[in-house]
C-alpha cells in the first residue's frame, strides 16, 4: 500500500472526463497516491456515474496509485468481480444496500481485496458494529450520496469522533474515510475529528491548477 496517513483521495467523479487521464496525472504530480471512484446506479442514489471501464482507464493513468471503489448501487455483490478485474484495490459497500452484510464483505475478501463498509448521514454507527472487526475501512458519508459539490453536514464531525473512539475501545485497525463536502476550509478539522482518508472531488478537480490545489490540500493535512 503506497500511501501515508492522513490521505487525500480525489474523487474522479468531479474530473473532466474529456481529460480524465490528464486530470489524474496532474493530481498525482501534486502528491496523490489514492484515487476514489464513486459508482452510482440511478436506483440507490438519484444519479448514474460510470462503470468498470472508466475505473480501468483511470488505473492506466495512475498505475501506482491505490484505487478505492465505492459502490453506491443496489445488488453490489453482482458487480464486485467486474471492479476487481478493472483494478480496484479496495471495494466498499453501503450498509443500506446489503441485507446480508457479512456475506457481501466476504464476497469482496475472496478476491484478496481490502473491504469497506459505508454509512449514510442518517444511519447510526451502531448498525455496523457487528462487522467492524471484519473490514479494513469505514466510510462516513458527510453528504447524502448521489451528487458532487454538496455542503459538508456538520454533525459528521461528531460521528467521526464517535467512530474513532469505537475503534480505540475495540482495539481495531480499520481506516476511517469521509466523503462529501471536504475542502480547503474544513479538511484539517475533518482530519482532527478522526478521519484518516479525506475524499475530495470538486475542491480538487474544479481548480484551475489541479497539481497546486492538491499540494495545498495535502499541506493542510500535514
Amino acid at each position: 500500500m503506497n500511501f501515508e496517513l492522513p490521505v487525500l483521495a480525489p474523487s474522479i467523479l468531479a474530473a473532466d472526463f474529456t481529460k480524465l487521464g490528464k486530470n489524474i496525472e496532474d493530481a498525482t504530480k501534486g502528491g496523490v497516491t489514492w484515487i476514489h471512484c464513486d459508482i452510482m446506479d440511478g436506483h440507490f442514489v438519484p444519479n448514474i456515474s460510470y462503470g468498470p471501464g472508466i475505473v480501468k482507464a483511470a488505473k492506466k493513468a495512475a498505475p501506482e496509485a491505490f484505487f478505492d471503489v465505492h459502490l453506491m448501487i443496489e445488488n453490489p455483490d453482482d458487480y464486485v468481480e467486474n471492479f476487481v478485474e478493472a483494478g480496484a484495490d479496495l471495494i466498499s459497500v453501503h450498509y443500506e444496500t446489503c441485507p446480508h452484510l457479512h456475506r457481501s464483505i466476504q464476497n469482496i475478501k475472496k478476491y484478496g481485496l481490502m473491504t469497506g463498509v459505508v454509512v449514510n448521514p442518517a444511519t447510526s454507527l451502531h448498525n455496523i458494529e457487528p462487522v467492524l472487526a471484519d473490514v479494513d475501512l469505514v466510510l462516513i458519508m458527510s453528504v447524502n450520496p448521489g451528487f458532487g459539490g454538496q455542503s459538508f453536514i456538520e454533525s459528521s464531525y461528531e460521528k467521526l469522533s464517535e467512530l474513532a473512539k469505537m475503534r480505540e475501545e475495540k482495539e481495531l485497525g480499520f481506516l476511517i474515510q469521509v466523503d462529501g463536502g471536504v475542502n480547503l476550509k474544513n479538511i484539517k478539522k475533518v482530519s482532527e475529528a478522526g478521519a484518516d482518508i479525506m475524499v475530495a472531488g470538486s475542491s480538487v478537480f474544479s481548480a484551475e491548477d489541479i497539481t497546486a490545489r492538491v499540494e495545498e490540500l495535502i499541506e493542510k493535512l500535514r
